[in-house]
């Protein structure tokens, strides 16, 4: 992964609607944007390789 990529970028590749994430989840969505922008992009994905999916479903980017 780009070390350059923006967190929306990151959330698109994954298949993740942004705005239905943001908007549902706002606090959940800080803590993980604070956190990616702290970490590598593949850090972030094996700390949070369990939870990703479930948000996934939840927020699929149509």
């Amino acid at each position: 992964m780009d070390i350059n990529m923006s967190f929306e970028e990151y959330l698109e590749s994954k298949k993740i609607d942004i705005t239905a994430f943001q908007k549902a989840e706002p606090k959940l969505f800080a803590d993980w944007q604070k956190l990616f922008l702290s970490i590598h992009p593949d850090s972030f994905t094996a700390q949070k390789k369990f939870l990703i999916n479930p948000i996934r479903r939840r927020f699929q980017l149509t």
